[in-house]
């Protein structure tokens, strides 16, 4: 177990481990001040060696690490990787490829959803790794000898814990299934986040064009303000502040002073001008060019439609041994209910010919639930029995 200090160290050690075609990678970071991710430390692992890289250690040049996750010829296997992948893409501008996800893979091998690290390898090699310090602050220096430890142990393990993944998906024809999970995950699409598009993650209702036009206003304002200053979103503005400015949409100091959503006086600060200027941007935009604000649904069976496709999906699920979370989300199960041709990942590649066609049969009956000797079975249209997936 060696600590990388110096850029010379670090490019001996990436070298190394480009000749392995496969290595784990793990970071340890700190965001809960920032908006971008702080990159405390960095860990590695080949079948014949583990390294530590203290990204912070004076001088540091991490080129030769960013070089190494863009190697094609190197897969990097992470678990949960999409946050470790956005520190990469933040600080390089690439996005690390070939990878595999060990959360993702297990999902679609029956761990359940979203399987915590710690808990897949004492499921795979039979003990808990210790996470004293889970939450220990990475970005202190000297590391302890216990942080190294840590550190190292969650690579090493991460080699067990592929190998039998890999096998288990190669066992049961699933590799590609992972793979097309995988081409989302280092889609730069994924990644590259524009203020512009930042009201798509709130998840506050709006009615009426004026206010979405407000919202996406104040909501590219609130992600500007956050990246250049590098705080969290919700150090700006909270997202329920962002919502009744969409709401209420107040063109003067005054009535931004009535909301109350925002802290006392938050109107007189030099942020109150740069709200009321975002909302008469808003309400100056064409309403026609705007984004549909879609519509509660008429269908009054859509909610019992939406519970039966959960029945469905819960019962593949279990049949298939597969994650219910990776095969649709309830958003999903909504959409479909509503759409034959919604475009949800359910009704796409692996996930349609396994859960898809047989929820858009049981929407249009011709496919049932029924209980058999104690389970719930499908039954064709005929009413004969087709097994209890």
């Amino acid at each position: 177990m060696d600590l990388i200090t110096t850029t010379s160290e670090l490019a001996a050690v990436c070298a190394r481990l480009a000749k392995h075609p496969v290595i784990t990678v793990d970071t340890e970071f700190l965001r809960e001040t920032t908006y971008y991710p702080l990159l405390c430390v960095v860990q590695m692992a080949s079948a014949e060696e583990a390294v530590v890289i203290d990204t912070l250690a004076p001088g540091i040049d991490l080129k030769p690490f960013f070089a190494l996750m863009a190697d094609e010829k190197v897969l990097k296997v992470f678990h949960a990787a999409r946050q470790d992948i956005e520190i990469v893409w933040h600080q390089a501008g690439i996005v690390p490829h070939p990878i595999f996800d060990t959360q993702v893979a297990a999902m679609v091998l029956g761990y359940g959803d979203s399987i915590a690290y710690d808990q897949l390898v004492e499921r795979i090699c039979g003990h808990r790794p210790d996470k004293t310090h889970r939450f220990t602050d990475w970005s202190r220096r000297p590391l302890s000898a216990e942080q190294m430890h840590y550190a190292v142990s969650d690579v090493t393990h991460l080699r067990e814990v592929f190998a039998a993944l890999d096998a288990d998906l190669k066992k049961r024809g699933r590799s590609d299934w992972v793979s097309e999970e995988m081409e989302v995950l280092t889609s730069p699409k994924t990644y590259d986040f524009h203020p512009e598009r930042a009201w798509e993650r709130l998840k506050t209702r709006v009615r009426k064009p004026k206010e979405l036009a407000v919202l996406m206003e104040i909501a590219a304002w609130r992600e500007q303000e956050a990246q250049s200053r590098d705080v969290p979103r919700s150090r700006v503005l909270k997202d329920d502040a962002v919502g009744d400015i969409a709401t209420h949409a107040p063109t003067s100091l005054e009535r931004l002073a009535n909301l109350r959503s925002l802290p006392k006086g938050f109107d007189r600060s030099k942020w109150g001008a740069d709200i009321v200027a975002a909302v008469q941007r808003g309400l100056a935009r064409d309403l026609a060019s705007l984004p549909k604000i879609e519509k509660p649904r008429s269908n009054s069976n859509g909610a019992a439609i939406v519970e039966l496709l959960k029945v469905l999906l819960r019962m593949t699920s279990e049949r298939h041994a597969v994650a219910s979370k990776i095969i649709a989300t309830v958003g999903d199960l909504e959409e479909i209910a509503a759409d034959d041709n919604a475009d949800v990942a359910a009704l796409h590649g692996w996930r349609r010919e396994l859960f898809g066609e047989a929820a858009l049969a049981l929407k249009h009956g011709q496919l049932a639930l029924a209980i058999e000797k104690g389970r719930v079975v499908r039954v064709d249209r005929n009413q004969s029995l087709i097994g209890s997936d």
